[in-house]
């Protein structure tokens, strides 16, 4: 996988290598009627850590939500990008864009600048049709994955990952999935020299963008 990837993007295998094991835990789960998004803090380069209040959650409408692990300023460029196309499209059709359709936005900006933009983006939110939770991971060549479980992104995703595996079941309340998230965090931050310091969460339901910490 690396190696095509490394072909796709006419770069060498190690700078790939490095974009996959993007230094940041970011997870996303379902909970019953409700998403779960959460992440932590700190911001890296190479070894040193060059922030401890990195914001790497971030609100893109009043029923989607997107993480971002990567390089900043990419990851930075396309969540704003994926804010505007949101207002746009709200301002059309007059009424909330659809979780799917930002990830979907997502996606198309990923694809269509495979060799510029380094990013592996969770977006999570709350389906008004559909009434439930969705999660959607992109990662950098514009791969485009559902979950109906759970996501998890980043350098320390394997430890959170591990968590999730064992403790994730289905209806979950929003009280227990965030409590999981911190859980699935707080592991990865244990273990993984690269995660650290606040824990970022918020979830998202039929009422809408709630930033719980």
């Amino acid at each position: 996988m690396i190696e095509k990837i490394s072909k796709n993007l006419n770069v060498d295998e190690e700078t790939v290598q490095n974009v996959i094991k993007t230094s940041t835990t970011t997870v996303g789960i379902i909970v019953k009627d409700a998403v779960v998004v959460g992440t932590e803090s700190q911001a890296t380069a190479g070894y040193t850590v060059a922030s401890k209040m990195a914001q790497k959650l971030f609100q893109i409408n009043d029923f989607t939500c997107a993480t971002i692990s990567g390089g900043v300023a990419d990851c930075q460029y396309i969540v704003n990008q994926l804010k505007s196309f949101s207002m746009l499209k709200q301002v059309e059709e007059e009424t909330v864009p659809e979780p799917r359709y930002i990830a979907n936005v997502t996606r198309n900006i990923l694809f269509s600048g495979r060799s510029y933009y380094l990013a592996m983006m969770i977006v999570g939110g709350f389906s008004l049709k559909k009434n439930k939770g969705e999660l959607f991971g992109i990662d950098l060549l514009g791969t485009f994955y559902e979950e109906d479980k759970f996501i998890s992104f980043g350098s320390g995703s394997p430890f959170s990952l591990g968590v999730l595996e064992a403790d994730w079941k289905v209806d979950l309340t929003k009280a227990q999935g965030i409590d999981l998230i911190k859980t699935a965090i707080s592991s990865s931050k244990e273990r993984d020299a690269a995660s650290g310091h606040k824990i970022q969460i918020c979830t998202i339901d039929k009422n809408g963008y709630t930033q719980v910490q």
